[in-house]
This record gives C-alpha cells, sequence and structure tokens, in this order.
C-alpha cells in the first residue's frame, strides 16, 4: 500500500484498496512529492465515497445500438401484445430506419425532440407523433429493465398537446348513400359498424364460433382495446345481415376475400371509394363508431349505456357525445322547476329517435323505413 517505483519506469506508482480490491496506479510523475499529492487527493475521494475506478476495457458494459434493442424488444412483443402486428411493427420499423445505428447511450431529450420537429413539418398530426414517441419510450423503459442501458440515461420528452376534439358522424341519409355506395364485400362491414360501433379491427377479426352468438343475440368481445370483455346486442338490422352472409365450414372469420379464403386485413381504398361515391368527404372508418354513439345519444340512450356499448373504460371519452343530447338538460331543468313550485309532472311521454331498430334489410341493402 502507498507509492512505489517499478523497476523498467521512473514514475512512481499508487497502490490501494477499494472494497477489498486491489488497484495499481501510475501516477504519471517522477516527482514523489507530486505524486503524494496525487495519491492523498485520490484516498480523500476514497474516504467519502467519491472515487470510481476507471474500468478495463473486459470490464466496460457493452453498448447495443438501437437496432439491436429494437430486435431484442421486437422478439418480446409479438405474441404479447395485441397491437404489435396490427401497427406496433410498422412503427418500429420506421424509428429503425431512423435510429437504427445510432448507440444508445447517445439518445438525448434534444435527439428526441428533433425527431418530433422533423414529424410535424412532413405534415404528422401530435397524435401521429405521440404514438411513435410512446413506443419509443417504452421500448427504453424494456431497455433499462434487460440491463441494455441505465435507467438514469433514458431521454424524458414532453408528449405534444393532441386536439381530440374531432367528431364526425354521418346524418340518417348519409349513412344510407354510403351503403349504397360500398361494394357488396364492404357493404355487410359497414352495416355491423354503423349497427354496432365497433372498431375496425374488431369487426374484421370476428369468427363465428368465438364472437357471433345467434341463438341470443350477442356478439362476443373477449380480448378488446381496453382488455376487457364486451357484450355487444344484436339488432334485427344485424341479424338480417349476419344471416345473409355465406359462411363457409374451411373459414372462421365472418369477413373474408371470397376469392383467397384468407380474412380482410384492410378495407381502406375500398371505404374510401365507397364515400368518393356517396360524396362523402373528410370521413374515416372509424368516424362510423362516432355515427353509432352519436345517433345513440340524439336517440335518448343515456351517456352510461353508450360508454358499455362502446367499449369505453371511463365515462370521460363518452362525454364528447353529450352535447348532442340537449332535451336531457331542458328535461332536468324542467323537473328542478316542477319541484320548487310544486308542480306536478305531466306524463307527455318522450319521443326517441328508433332509427337503427326501424332500419331493414331489402334485396341486400340497408333501408330505413319512414
Amino acid at each position: 500500500m502507498g507509492l512505489y517505483r517499478r523497476k523498467d519506469s521512473p514514475v512512481w506508482w499508487m497502490s490501494f484498496c477499494v472494497d477489498k480490491r486491489q488497484y495499481q496506479m501510475s501516477t504519471g510523475t517522477s516527482d514523489k512529492q507530486i505524486a503524494q499529492t496525487i495519491y492523498d487527493a485520490i484516498k480523500g475521494k476514497i474516504a467519502i465515497g467519491k472515487w470510481i475506478p476507471e474500468l478495463r476495457e473486459d470490464e466496460k458494459p457493452k453498448e447495443y445500438t438501437f437496432i439491436e434493442l429494437s430486435e431484442k424488444y421486437k422478439a418480446w412483443a409479438e405474441g404479447r401484445q395485441k397491437a404489435f402486428k396490427r401497427w406496433k411493427s410498422y412503427l418500429i420499423a420506421q424509428l429503425v430506419k431512423k435510429f437504427g445505428d445510432l448507440f444508445l447511450n447517445d439518445f438525448s431529450t434534444e435527439v428526441i425532440e428533433q425527431y418530433q420537429s422533423e414529424m410535424l413539418s412532413k405534415g404528422n398530426k401530435p397524435a401521429t407523433v405521440n404514438r411513435k414517441i410512446a413506443v419509443l419510450a417504452h421500448i427504453f423503459t424494456k431497455a433499462a429493465d434487460w440491463k441494455m442501458i441505465d435507467s438514469a440515461a433514458i431521454p424524458k420528452v414532453k408528449m405534444l398537446k393532441e386536439d381530440n376534439k374531432r367528431l364526425r358522424y354521418l346524418s340518417k341519409e348519409e349513412c344510407q348513400a354510403l351503403i349504397n355506395a360500398c361494394e357488396p364485400h364492404l357493404k355487410p362491414i359497414v352495416i355491423t359498424a354503423l349497427n354496432t360501433g365497433m372498431r375496425k379491427g374488431e369487426i374484421l377479426n370476428l369468427r363465428w364460433d368465438a364472437n357471433i352468438d345467434l341463438r341470443h343475440g350477442f356478439i362476443l368481445l373477449d380480448k378488446t382495446k381496453n382488455g376487457e370483455r364486451r357484450e355487444i346486442p344484436i339488432n334485427d338490422t344485424l341479424r338480417g345481415v349476419l344471416q345473409g352472409i355465406t359462411r363457409r365450414l374451411d373459414i372462421s372469420h365472418v369477413f373474408y376475400d371470397n376469392f383467397t379464403g384468407k380474412p380482410y386485413g384492410d378495407v381502406k381504398r375500398a371505404f374510401a371509394t365507397a364515400c368518393r361515391r356517396a360524396g362523402i368527404k373528410d370521413f374515416r372508418f372509424h368516424d362510423l363508431r362516432h355515427t353509432f354513439a352519436s345517433h345513440l345519444v340524439m336517440a335518448g340512450v343515456d351517456l352510461t349505456t353508450v360508454k358499455e356499448l362502446l367499449g369505453h373504460k371511463t365515462l370521460t371519452m363518452t362525454l364528447r357525445y353529450a352535447h348532442l343530447a340537449p332535451s336531457h338538460k331542458v328535461e332536468a331543468v324542467k323537473k328542478y322547476d316542477n319541484f320548487l313550485n310544486g308542480k306536478t309532472p305531466q306524463n307527455e311521454g318522450q319521443n326517441q329517435l328508433k332509427y337503427y331498430n326501424s332500419m331493414t334489410v331489402t334485396k341486400g341493402s340497408l333501408t330505413a323505413n319512414a
């Protein structure tokens, strides 16, 4: 322990012990007084626990690139996450294209924020940018779990503010025009969406034995977006449509390509064509879900029931449709007035739009009764 000289070197070396491990290090000087000062300084740091030894090359932790992490993450996510095949693998591929060769320790808040700005400049909406950043954040969380990076090194980035106020829905006349404009394979899919409010993925993944119960009149969804089971009643309109679909014993899916026998992966192009034919602009397939919910509320259905039919985890998401039921507020104030003034409420009855229940299937198309 202390200072010493080696036979083959004029400089002074020092020897000391930290956590039961012996270290021999060069002071880099042949001046004993300077060497003593260096040695004393190191002993001082050791005493207060602030001396960190330099690691040998064989002791240094491996540095991983983003592409190495992404491969490990994909192997972990596939089979565990339902969303992986639907869209997550696509987002990961985009992230790899951007950051593939970058070492994990080279990521920083600035690097991620520059990526956000780049995506926005290319016309991506804040919601789209946030989905990518959320995936990136979870990948880094797993990297820390797998000891591929220190958790303290994970860059922290704020999500962009999103505008979730979009509420586009069709009128009854537009619904009919859209259905009439659909190709034969698309028509039952659109009618299912209008009568259930199901998401596109939920509809395209429907299987006869697993999900359709025509006997009791329910569509059963075990694995939904929020992870909870959902039961959706089958009305007369939807029952007629489902009963009109040719079911093949060798195909389990409800909706499938007649030529290939495989379920549809997407109907985006066919749906866009139908909207164009019907003269409907700025409308996405997911807006059929908004249409279903909006018509329910306008028909006088309470928001709690709408929440359960849509499969929302909380009432917050359902409240976006509340403004479509102003009659509820009028009725509430009227009841309050009657209570204060001792009036007897009149049994006036309430007119409710029964749009979905009044629709019938005629020659393969959906038509509303007058």
